[in-house]
């Protein structure tokens, strides 16, 4: 695994705290290592060699991300996050694996991860993806432009809350970037290749479905028991559009 170079610029909570960082691993010397890396970022980082320790810890110290890994001796990882987002439904989740199918990679995404990589891995791969992760999640620089506002569909990018005609939407961090990136272009015809750079911002293997799956997940929770939003184009890709009646006078 490589050594990481110094971090560019720091990222931080809200408040200006470290972020902090939840390593599970039940390798010592991989964790131990991971943490090096992060801590070498100005992260406050917490680890776990078990789920058990893993969930009690989340618990105690309320990370704003956590590494996993998937195969762990007392609980499997995709347990573990699921009880962690019991409590914290929000909390962005990279997975360490082994694996290396795409059926498996795809797998923890299917339950609710947003990202993996699989070992072996370098530790600057790692860093990398926890800051693409932390930077969907809102820990970049606020900006002044903070709202977006599609027909009844509102969404902050500073706290992070999403509203559709009042009613608040909770979404995982991976799905407030698919929504952030179709409202940001509302009307315009997007295909799963520019989406899946643009959320996923790596090649993903070329897996366009994992496109589906989200915006499948997007629609059950923006769309249900409403005038749809969120249109198929066939052959072309997604397109998010104001419900009929919903559009702002001269939009």
């Amino acid at each position: 695994m490589d050594d990481v170079t110094a971090p560019t610029d720091v990222l931080a909570r809200p408040d200006g705290s470290p972020l902090r960082v939840l390593v599970v691993d039940d390798e010592p010397n991989l964790a131990e290592l991971l943490t090096s890396a992060l801590r070498y970022e100005g992260w406050d980082v917490s680890t776990a060699l078990d789920g058990q320790s893993a969930i009690r810890l989340a618990r105690d110290v309320e990370p704003d991300v956590i590494v996993l890994d998937v195969m762990l001796p007392d609980l499997d990882g995709l347990s573990v996050m699921r009880r962690i987002r019991s409590r914290s439904p929000e909390v962005p989740v990279l997975f360490l694996t082994a694996r290396d199918s795409v059926e498996d990679r795809v797998a923890g995404l299917t339950a609710g991860g947003d990202d993996y990589v699989t070992k072996p891995f370098s530790l600057e791969e790692v860093v990398a993806r926890l800051r693409g992760l932390m930077r969907r999640a809102g820990a970049a620089a606020a900006r002044s432009d903070a709202t977006l506002v599609v027909g009844d569909l509102v969404l902050d990018e500073d706290s992070h809350e999403v509203s559709r005609g009042g009613d608040d939407v909770q979404l995982t961090a991976t799905e407030f970037e698919l929504l952030r990136y179709l409202m940001r272009n509302p009307r315009r015809a997007l295909s799963k290749a520019q989406i899946l750079d643009r959320v996923w911002n790596y090649d993903f293997g070329g897996q366009a479905n994992i496109v589906e799956l989200y915006v499948s997940y997007l629609r059950r929770k923006i769309d249900a028991g409403r005038e749809p939003m969120i249109h198929t184009l066939r052959g072309v890709g997604y397109v998010l559009k104001p419900a009929p009646g919903t559009e702002t006078p001269g939009a």
